[in-house]
């Protein structure tokens, strides 16, 4: 079953290249997300039938990521058959194939306990997930699209180098060479420190490079930018998600082998640079979408700090992971039909947005509030569980820097929103056909109702999957 999550996509992407039909095509993406998630709950709730190999396992970090991208893939691929039936006049082959080949590729990473292994799924995701940019088609959307593969490439060129690093690691220190993650972490006091130190620093950078922590995150606000609104959500819900994952892992093996403190001092650096970076662009932002890549960087930013905080944050630090991927996928889609309602992204001609379109105005509305943070939402719970885990760790200066960053944030961000939402509509602005629809409108109306009940109450079983989660992340059974 745990190779079916990753063929089924899979499958459903060479379907998807082989129909000539351009209007029937987009409706496999629901059939392909849906399935995706049938499985997921089904490999979940039955665990003893899953095989587990050497290189494919699916542990509790893994079972706690997979879930946050089949959950957004489904919503998302509701959507996307709306969006393309919208743009139906344009070929639509390679953005469905490839739509559905990401979610099988994340797949992969979210199971892959070998770390060559781990290398190739997300190195495949970068360059399945490229076509999605450029879809438009136009000037900047291909640019967009060439700086995100070379920027992506740099980095994913330097986690491979770190991974060597990682397996050279384990020679000097007398064992044999491998890049098992299983057994990393069991010979792990017996790896090189210095090796182990600079495979940790080019890991961190490269995967880093794929989150979008700064200072690496220069081709985030081109490619959430250009791109269509329901491939930024997959991008900031789905493979931020997976390349979390993949940091998660190397910091596993640096905890184990005694080096967490010096992990820890780089997380905390680079976790409040990307808040503070993040912070910076997001004042006086007038373009919704790279406002939202910004508030990717930030929120990047804040998994850094909380997992650099160490184990009072940790539970914190995956809650959010699970809000931060379902609030995103409120405000990219409702940016995207505020974008297609006024032909524009940018709040000199976005005005009056509730006027034109209601429920995405207000969804895009919620959604900020819930992703600065504000109470009842989920985002602000695993927040605060991370301010109250730098404050039982006594690091009282980054608790304070980290409300003063989203206090930055939620300033910089609400300036943008409300003058998005609220007022009427410029002068010389022409209106559109375009309205929200029940395909466009539906799958973020269910995200937020998520995230507004994750607010007020944990489901057991997902607090279970978290908890399950922290306790592998602490290296308890």
């Amino acid at each position: 079953m745990l190779f079916t999550l990753v063929l089924f996509p899979l499958f459903v992407a060479a379907v998807a290249l082989l129909i000539p039909w351009n209007p029937w095509r987009p409706w496999l993406l629901p059939v392909g997300g849906t399935g995706h998630l049938v499985l997921t709950v089904l490999v979940l709730t039955n665990p003893g039938e899953n095989l587990n190999f050497d290189w494919v396992v699916l542990d509790p970090l893994g079972k706690l990521i997979l879930l946050c991208i089949s959950v957004l893939f489904f919503f998302c691929s509701f959507y996307a058959a709306g969006y393309l039936r919208y743009w139906h006049q344009r070929p639509n082959r390679i953005f469905t194939a490839c739509f559905s080949g990401l979610l099988g590729l994340l797949s992969l990473v979210v199971m892959s306990h070998h770390l060559g292994l781990l290398w190739v799924a997300i190195e495949g995701s970068t360059l399945i997930s490229a076509p999605l940019i450029y879809f438009n088609r136009n000037k900047l959307s291909i640019e967009a699209t060439w700086k995100y593969l070379l920027v992506g490439s740099v980095g994913i060129a330097l986690a491979l180098l770190g991974t060597f690093f990682l397996a050279y690691s384990a020679v000097s220190g007398g064992m044999a060479a491998t890049l098992s993650f299983d057994e990393l972490v069991r010979g792990a006091p017996a790896l090189s420190k210095t090796w182990l130190r600079a495979a940790f620093i080019l890991l961190l950078v490269g995967y880093g490079t794929k989150m979008g922590l700064a200072p690496m995150h220069s081709w985030k606000p081109d490619a959430y930018g250009e791109s269509p609104g329901v491939v930024g959500a997959v991008f900031a819900g789905g493979i931020t998600c997976a390349a979390f994952l993949a940091l998660l892992r190397v910091y596993q093996i640096c905890q184990a082998a005694g080096e967490g403190p010096f992990a820890s001092l780089l997380l905390l650096i680079l976790g409040g640079l990307s808040m503070a970076v993040a912070g910076m662009f997001l004042i006086g932002q007038k373009d919704l979408k790279r406002m939202l890549a910004y508030s990717s960087v930030e929120h990047m930013g804040i998994l850094a700090l909380g997992l650099g905080i160490g184990k009072t944050a940790f539970f914190g630090t995956l809650l959010h992971v699970v809000n931060n991927t379902l609030t995103k996928g409120v405000l990219f889609l409702s940016a995207a039909n505020i974008q297609r309602a006024f032909d524009s992204k940018s709040t000199d001609v976005v005005r009056g947005a509730f006027r034109r379109l209601p429920l995405s105005g207000a969804l895009f509305l919620a959604g900020f509030l819930a992703i600065t943070g504000s109470p009842p939402f989920a985002p602000f719970v695993s927040e605060f569980a991370i301010l109250k885990g730098a404050l039982d760790s006594g690091l009282f200066f980054v608790a304070g820097l980290f409300l003063i960053l989203l206090l930055v944030v939620f300033i910089g961000m609400g300036n943008t929103v409300l003058k998005a939402v609220q007022g009427r509509f410029p002068p010389g602005v022409g209106d559109t056909s375009y309205r929200d629809g029940w395909l466009s409108a539906a799958p973020l109306g269910c995200l937020m109702v998520l995230v507004l009940l994750l607010g007020i109450v944990i489901p057991p079983p997902l607090r279970q999957l978290v908890d399950d989660a922290v306790r592998a992340l602490e290296g308890k059974s």
